[in-house]
C-alpha cells in the first residue's frame, strides 16, 4: 500500500494506529455489529456452516488488513458470492452437503492461488474489460437468485428438493399460502425494519446499524415464540378464513453453531480436483470474487474523504492470500465488501486498522458468546439477504441503466436472463458477446476490437495532447488506461476526440473518473471534438458515435488552447 505521507493524510502502519486508534476502534466496532449477522447469513445461504463466514471475516480483518493495497475497505463474505458457492456445493456434493462443502473448500484454495497470481502479474486492470452494464446485470441476477432462495427461509417454508431456480420462483405463491406464521412474523418484521430504516434521515438514528436491530428484534420474537424447544402451536384457531392453524417450530429455525470455536474448522478435500465441475467452481469463484473485490475497492476509493488510491494488484494478492488461508481451514471466500466499507467510512474510519478491529471484535464474540449466536433466528438473517438481493435488482437499477441508453438496458437484461437461464460464467459471456455484436453493428472493425489507436504527445511544457483514433471501447482501452496512469501530475491534459468514431459507455465512464481524479491532484482536463458526436441518450456518459456528416472529415481540429 502506498504510504500516506502527504500533509493531512492519516499515517499508515503502527504510526497510523497510534494516531487514529480511537476513530478506527469505534468504526471497527460498529462495522462488527453489521458484519456478524451478514457473515452468518451469507455462509448458511451458500450451504456452508455459519462459522465459516465468521472465520473469513476474522482473517480478512486481522490478517489481510495488514498487507492489502487499500485503506478503508472491509474484507469478508459478500452476498454476490452466494450463488457461485452454493452452486459449487450442490454440484460437487451431489446431495451430500458436508462433502460438497469440503470439495468447495478445495476449489476456494485453487481459486485463491489464481487470485494471487493475477495480483502478482498486475492483472487488476482486467476488471475494466467487463462492461459496466454486464457487471450490473450479473449483480442484479445474483440479487434475483438470492431473493428467490431466501424468501422461503423468511416464511419458514422449504421448496421441493432438487428444484430448479425457476421452479423455486414458481413455488413462492404456494410458500406464502403455507407459511409458518411465527417464523414469517420474525422474517417479515426484519424486512419492515430494513425498509423503514432505509427511509430514515436522522443522522443519530442512522448510526445504529439496521442489521443489528433486525437481529435483536428477531431474537426477542424467537424467545417469545419459544423457538428453543420443538413444539406445535395453533395460530389464530378461531379465524375461519385460514386454511389451517397448526404449525411446528423448534431449534431448527435458529442458527446452529458449536459452543467450541475450534470445532468450526474444516479441511478441504481435493479428491474431485480433476473433474469438470471442480474447475467450473474454481473459475467462477476466482472470476466473480476478483471482479467484485476490484470493483468494490475502486468504489470505496471514490468515497474515501482523503481521496487515496488503492493499489488494486496488491489488494487482489492480499485477498487471494486471505482466501488461501480461509479455504484451508473451512472459511468462506472473501472480497473487499462495499456495504461494510461504506459504513466504515461513514463511521469515521481513517486507516486499515478499522478493518483489523472489526475482525478482532468478531473473534472475541464467537469465542466468548457462542450461545448468543445460537439464539439468532434464521428468518432474521434471511430478511437481511432478501433486502440485499432486492437492492441489487431493484427497479432503480433498471432505471439507472436505462438512463445511460437503451442498448445498455438491453445488455443488462440479456445478462440477467443469461445468468438465470444458465449460470454466472455463461451469462456474463453472453452479455459480453452481446456487447461485441452491438459494437460491430455500429461499425467497429475487427482489428479495432482489441486494439486502440492513440497518440500521447507534449504540446508545450505544461500540456499534453491525447489523440484517439477509431473506436475506444471496453475491450481495447486498457493500454490507454495504463498510459494515463503514468502521466505527470499538474499538467493540462487535452483529449482530442474528433477522430474517434465511437466511444462506448465504459470508456466514457473511465474518462470521467480520470478527469475527477487528475483534477483532484492539481491537473486540468480539456476535451475537443465532442461536437462531432451524437449521443444515444441524455446521460452525460452515454455512448458517443461520430455524426454521419462528419465521418468523411476525419482531420485533426486545432487544439484551441
Amino acid at each position: 500500500m502506498a504510504e500516506s505521507s502527504l500533509p493531512g493524510l492519516p499515517k499508515s502502519g503502527l504510526a497510523g494506529l497510534k494516531e487514529n486508534w480511537r476513530s478506527d476502534l469505534l468504526s471497527g466496532f460498529l462495522v462488527f455489529l453489521i458484519a456478524l449477522p451478514l457473515c452468518l447469513g451469507i455462509a448458511m445461504a451458500s450451504g456452508f456452516p455459519p462459522m465459516s463466514g465468521i472465520i473469513t471475516a476474522i482473517i480478512g480483518g486481522m490478517l489481510v488488513s495488514r498487507f492489502n493495497g487499500s485503506f478503508v475497505t472491509i474484507n469478508g463474505p459478500a452476498a454476490g458470492l452466494i450463488v457461485v458457492v452454493l452452486g459449487a456445493v450442490q454440484s460437487l456434493g451431489e446431495g451430500d452437503a458436508m462433502a460438497g462443502y469440503r470439495y468447495t473448500l478445495a476449489a476456494i484454495v485453487v481459486a485463491s492461488v489464481l487470485q494471487i497470481l493475477l495480483g502478482f502479474f498486475k492483472a487488476g486492470r482486467l476488471s475494466s474489460f467487463f462492461p459496466a452494464s454486464v457487471v450490473h446485470g450479473m449483480l442484479a441476477a445474483i440479487g434475483i437468485i438470492i431473493m428467490a432462495k431466501q424468501i422461503n427461509v423468511v416464511l419458514g417454508t422449504a421448496p421441493e428438493k432438487g428444484s430448479s431456480l425457476f421452479s423455486t420462483i414458481a413455488q413462492i405463491p404456494h410458500s406464502i399460502a403455507t407459511l409458518n406464521p411465527d417464523i414469517a412474523i420474525i422474517g417479515i418484521s426484519g424486512l419492515l425494519i430494513l425498509i423503514i430504516w432505509s427511509m430514515i434521515k436522522n443522522p443519530v438514528l442512522k448510526m445504529i446499524p439496521a442489521p443489528l436491530i433486525v437481529v435483536l428484534v428477531g431474537m426477542g420474537l424467537a424467545r417469545y415464540f419459544d423457538l428453543q424447544h420443538e413444539h406445535m402451536y395453533l395460530f389464530l384457531p378461531d379465524a375461519d378464513f385460514l386454511p389451517h392453524h397448526e404449525a411446528t417450530v423448534g431449534p431448527r429455525f435458529l442458527v446452529a453453531i458449536s459452543d467450541n470455536f475450534m470445532s468450526g474448522f474444516y479441511f478441504p478435500d481435493f479428491s474431485k480436483s480433476l473433474s469438470l465441475e471442480f474447475w467450473e467452481a474454481v473459475v467462477s469463484i476466482c472470476l466473480v470474487g476478483s471482479l467484485e473485490s476490484l470493483l468494490s475497492a475502486m468504489a470505496v476509493d471514490k468515497l474515501d474523504p482523503y481521496k487515496r488510491h488503492s493499489n488494486l494488484d496488491r489488494d487482489l494478492t492480499a485477498v487471494g492470500a486471505g482466501n488461501l488461508l480461509a479455504g484451508l481451514i473451512g472459511g468462506f471466500p472473501m472480497i473487499a465488501e462495499i456495504v461494510r466499507s461504506s459504513a466504515n467510512i461513514n463511521n469515521g474510519a481513517k486507516t486499515g486498522w478499522a478493518n483489523f478491529f472489526h475482525g478482532a471484535f468478531l473473534l472475541l464474540f464467537v469465542v466468548l458468546f457462542p450461545r448468543l449466536i445460537h439464539s439468532i433466528p434464521l428468518a432474521a438473517l434471511a430478511a437481511l439477504l432478501v433486502f440485499t438481493g432486492f437492492r441489487l435488482a431493484s427497479p432503480k437499477e433498471f432505471a439507472k441503466v436505462m438512463g445511460v441508453g437503451k442498448e445498455q438496458l438491453f445488455m443488462f437484461v440479456v445478462t440477467i436472463i443469461g445468468v438465470l437461464a444458465t449460470d454466472l460464467l455463461i451469462g456474463v459471456g453472453i452479455g459480453i458477446l452481446t456487447k461485441f455484436t452491438i459494437h460491430m453493428l455500429r461499425g467497429v472493425r475487427l482489428n479495432n476490437l482489441f486494439k486502440i489507436h492513440f497518440v500521447i504527445e507534449p504540446k508545450d511544457d505544461d500540456s499534453v495532447v491525447i489523440s484517439i483514433v477509431g473506436a475506444a471501447i471496453f475491450s481495447n482501452f486498457m493500454s490507454l488506461k495504463t498510459a494515463l496512469a503514468h502521466l505527470e501530475n499538474g499538467k493540462i491534459v487535452i483529449f482530442q476526440l474528433n477522430n474517434a468514431y465511437l466511444i462506448d459507455h465504459t470508456v466514457m465512464e473511465f474518462i470521467h473518473d480520470f478527469q475527477h481524479d487528475y483534477e483532484g491532484r492539481g491537473g486540468q482536463c480539456k476535451f475537443f471534438g465532442m461536437e462531432y458526436h451524437d449521443t444515444f441518450s441524455e446521460h452525460p456518459l452515454a455512448v458517443r458515435r461520430m455524426k454521419r456528416n462528419n465521418m468523411s472529415r476525419r482531420k485533426s481540429d486545432h487544439y484551441g488552447v
